[in-house]
């Protein structure tokens, strides 16, 4: 999970999804091999989320540009490993068809004016983030007390609309987890979002890394997928994630209250 404490749980079944090898020798096969479109992507935030998306798309053969808060020259050692490219944050969308931000709650009205300048005029913009409010983002008034949701909060910062996922996985699933369409084992991950041509977009991209999806809504109705739902952190199908989002609660839980 983005920005989550440590997983704890013993994780899933390691090598049947991803399979560990040079990116940068494997992109011209695999560009030639697939049918679906390389997209120019751009990762800002080269944490746990963004750095295991990172080996996932260089290896599926899609050109990422990564970037992080403390520059491309802390990024060398991922480069080499992937083959992504690592710019600074201002430059990570720029040609971009789909941007990640997974940057901590806290660090988002940091990051520069303009940060999705450049973009394809189409492009969807990813939000992985959580509210952690005692652990590590301190009290935000507009979640708080004007009700606003994270990515809605999100959104108004980027001045973009924004499509929430990957925000309750364990970021070591993106790697180990994976499953070919219709694997009975094959775990579904909530989405949400107003955009539907967006929305369609990243689904499409997650279903390519080897997950399901489910549609959980807009961006007002991204609460019940925020950390202490029943779906956050939920490893199960299409069948138990569309069940979980149907028992949330919108009152979030003290834990994650500030």
């Amino acid at each position: 999970m983005s920005g989550a404490p440590r997983n704890t749980r013993r994780r899933g079944r390691v090598g049947t999804g991803y399979r560990r090898e040079s990116p940068v020798s494997a992109r011209h096969d695999l560009r030639k091999a697939r049918r679906v479109s390389i997209m120019k992507i751009g990762i800002i935030g080269a944490g746990n989320i963004g750095g295991n998306l990172t080996r996932r798309l260089t290896a599926l053969g899609h050109d990422v540009s990564v970037a992080n808060s403390r520059g491309p020259h802390t990024l060398t050692a991922l480069a080499e490993e992937t083959g992504a490219t690592p710019v600074p944050v201002g430059e990570a969308a720029r040609g971009a068809e789909v941007v990640v931000v997974t940057v901590p709650l806290k660090a988002v009205p940091d990051l520069p004016s303009g940060v999705l300048d450049g973009a394809a005029d189409d492009v969807a913009v990813i939000d992985t983030g959580n509210y952690y409010p005692r652990q590590r983002d301190g009290r935000i008034a507009a979640i708080e007390d004007e009700g606003l949701t994270e990515s809605r909060w999100t959104a108004r910062h980027l001045g973009h609309t924004v499509v929430k996922a990957f925000n309750g996985t364990y970021a070591q699933d993106i790697l180990d987890r994976p499953r070919p369409s219709g694997d009975p084992d094959r775990t579904a991950l909530p989405v949400a979002g107003d955009d539907a041509a967006a929305k369609a977009k990243v689904r499409a991209l997650i279903d390519e890394l080897g997950f399901d999806t489910v549609d959980a809504g807009g961006i007002d109705e991204s609460w019940r997928q925020q950390p202490g739902t029943p779906v956050y952190g939920l490893r199960e199908g299409v069948e138990g994630v569309t069940k979980a989002l149907a028992e949330a609660s919108r009152e979030r839980q003290d834990d994650f209250r500030g």
